[in-house]
């Protein structure tokens, strides 16, 4: 591939990724940032799980997406009495004209290409582990029959970390499924008074559609295509070994507060997420500095801390943040 192509397709994978935050813009206030997750997940292929306490737009956000992609959306909303059947279908009887019974399969909403997983942690893990198939193989087992999901399918999932009586949290193997964790925050003061005007007033605000399921693919596959330099894979390998304690490069921190460290999973999406990072930039490689950027959103729910640093209030993304201090760019040994 000349270069001259290369260039052409950064520029309009870079437009495309505006154009959509642009659209978003219109509906959603502010939370740049959690946007430009969400949409970096999405071109990366990836789940993203987001968290925040009610009323801050999570939901919102997820279904203004679902209105500027062309592809089919489905939202389920957990509850403590949601069944796997609910979410991924069953098989019922059903009788033809002539009297005759047979087996046929109801497709629950999991069958669709853009998943809200509304408050994933209020339903119990044997529902919650329904998901699992669905967002790593993006098949569907039922019986003995397994049921390919219509490509792109991704899951967005939401969790409240406020109210944590009657809800499960999710379990590692799940939480390892999600590219990104973002943590939605409050709206500051000029962003609040926005979201009034919008909400209180008779204009509408409404997103439009951007980009179809077909391109979508298609950009995934140009993002996948961005150069890594040895070096700066290296540093990603590193970062996520940096989080298993008493390995080589665990920092003191890591063996004092980490029970368990991320998975190659957490390897994978920094450099996924790093390579869309560079694109953004106007260049057609991932850079030390993109890795630094997306170390958080990948790492922060892939880290089990033990029970010190619950004693002590440490958080994962306090780990994180000290093993991007501690681990170096450059490493003489590298591979």
């Amino acid at each position: 591939m000349s270069a001259e192509p290369i260039t052409q397709q950064a520029a309009e994978f870079r437009d495309i990724f505006q154009k959509l935050r642009d659209e978003v813009g219109k509906v959603m206030v502010g939370h740049r940032e959690i946007v430009d997750g969400v949409l970096t997940c999405i071109f990366a292929g990836g789940n993203c799980l987001l968290e925040g306490a009610p009323g801050l737009g999570k939901t919102l956000l997820v279904r203004t997406l679902a209105q500027c992609l062309e592809l089919r959306f489905s939202r389920i909303q957990f509850t403590p009495d949601l069944m796997p059947a609910d979410i991924i279908g069953t098989n019922i009887v059903t009788e033809s004209d002539s009297g005759h019974r047979e087996m046929k399969f109801q497709p629950g909403p999991i069958f669709a290409q853009i998943v809200l997983a509304d408050e994933v942690n209020r339903a119990t893990p044997k529902t919650q582990s329904a998901l699992l198939e669905a967002m790593q193989e993006h098949s569907v087992t039922v019986g003995r029959t397994i049921y390919k999901l219509e490509q792109p399918f991704f899951v967005l999932a939401t969790q409240n970390p406020i109210e944590q009586e009657g809800t499960y949290p999710l379990p590692e193997a799940q939480l390892d499924r999600f590219l990104f964790k973002l943590n939605v925050g409050y709206s500051g003061r000029a962003d609040l008074a926005e979201v009034l005007r919008r909400t209180t007033e008779t204009a509408k605000y409404d997103a439009q559609k951007v980009i179809a399921g077909e391109d979508l693919l298609r950009y995934r596959m140009f993002v996948r295509q961005a150069l890594v330099a040895p070096p700066v894979l290296d540093f990603a390998v590193r970062l996520t070994l940096a989080t298993v304690p008493n390995g080589e490069f665990a920092t003191e921190t890591t063996n004092k507060y980490v029970r368990y460290g991320s998975s190659p999973r957490g390897a994978q999406a920094l450099v996924l997420a790093a390579k869309i990072r560079g694109l953004l930039d106007g260049r057609y490689h991932a850079s030390f500095e993109d890795i630094q950027a997306v170390a958080l959103p990948c790492l922060r729910h892939r880290i089990i801390l033990n029970f010190e640093a619950e004693a002590e209030n440490i958080s994962p993304d306090e780990v994180v943040k000290d093993i991007l201090k501690g681990v170096p760019k450059q490493y003489e040994d590298a591979a």
